[in-house]
């Protein structure tokens, strides 16, 4: 039996979030506010007052995020856990794959936190409001989606950004050939074809400029190799190679969030329990409908620290 750590990625977020942490633990409080430092603002009075659409902002959701996640970790470390020794592999969804590796060495917190702000503003900035989309298909097969994305990319940009596994995927591109690969979803069975209420269209090709921002920022940023492996999201299988970290980051700017397999890829691999680490349980109920035989838990407040440890530890 192996065990893997997971790490939220943008949707998790809530306003409120790590606030408990940082009232009960020293460690927690500490990551607050090493990342406040390191961003220059008080992002922790975002996450704990609001607004929520200040929250919301990928340029904050995102380093915000790998906050709560970091303060956990730093928090399951001061009770007792050694990740190298407990854990077989991390990953995380986007965003939370600097969670991932941030809390498995191979940036510095204060470096994660000022990547994944350049990430969320260079995301925000590579395409025009309006101008790109995301939908959300269930119930349908990927290779399914796949040949509505490929006819409705005649008309534009439309590719698969997140495959989550239980039938559900999401598309990304410009817009109208995004809204007539909705279209089509529904008209080939699809239960679900939603618009989703996106700022920019995430892991679509026309990310590239973000991609190019974050090649240079990456360049410049002391790495190191992970102290796990960390099954990265483009591949959906293991790397330990900083280096290859950070290219497999840039490419995972404009490609596919290949989660379904991921998870997959962990049963095969006799991992039979996920802990997900941070905000909220996304991945957990996601993990449950994609392989029973990998069961997962959420790990983001005391109680479920204790519980963890207990586990872990005991």
């Amino acid at each position: 039996m192996k065990i893997a750590f997971t790490f939220p990625g943008q949707g998790s977020q809530s306003v409120g979030m790590g606030k408990d942490l940082a009232e009960n633990f020293a460690e927690a409080r500490a990551v607050f506010e090493e990342v406040d430092e390191a961003l220059g603002q008080k992002l922790s009075d975002i996450m704990w007052n609001g607004p929520e659409e200040s929250l919301t902002l990928t340029a904050n959701a995102q380093p915000a995020l790998m906050a709560v996640s970091v303060a956990v970790m730093r928090v399951l470390e001061a009770k007792g856990l050694n990740l190298a020794d407990k854990v077989s592999f991390v990953a995380g969804h986007s965003l939370g794959e600097y969670s991932a590796l941030c809390a498995a060495g191979t940036f510095s917190l204060g470096d994660t936190a000022r990547l994944l702000r350049i990430r969320g503003n260079a995301m925000q900035a590579a395409v025009p409001v309006g101008q790109g989309a995301m939908a959300a298909i269930i119930g349908l097969e990927h290779g399914d989606v796949e040949a509505i994305c490929k006819e409705a990319a005649a008309g534009g940009i439309c590719q698969i950004a997140n495959d989550n596994g239980g039938g559900q995927l999401v598309i990304s591109g410009s817009k109208a050939p995004v809204e007539q690969a909705a279209a089509l979803a529904s008209e080939k069975g699809a239960k679900r074809a939603i618009m989703l209420p996106v700022s920019a269209p995430f892991h679509s090709a026309l990310m590239a400029p973000a991609a190019d921002a974050m090649r240079e920022a990456l360049a410049k940023v002391t790495k190191h190799n992970p102290v796990v492996p960390v099954v990265a999201n483009v591949r959906a299988a293991p790397v330990t190679d900083a280096e290859e970290i950070a290219r497999l980051l840039v490419e995972q700017v404009t490609g596919q969030v290949r989660w379904r397999e991921t998870v997959e890829w962990f049963a095969a691999n006799d991992v039979t329990q996920l802990y997900e680490i941070g905000s909220g349980k996304v991945l957990t109920g996601l993990a449950k409908r994609i392989d029973k035989t990998v069961s997962g838990t959420a790990v983001n407040t005391a109680a479920d620290i204790d519980a963890a440890i207990a586990t872990l530890l005991g």
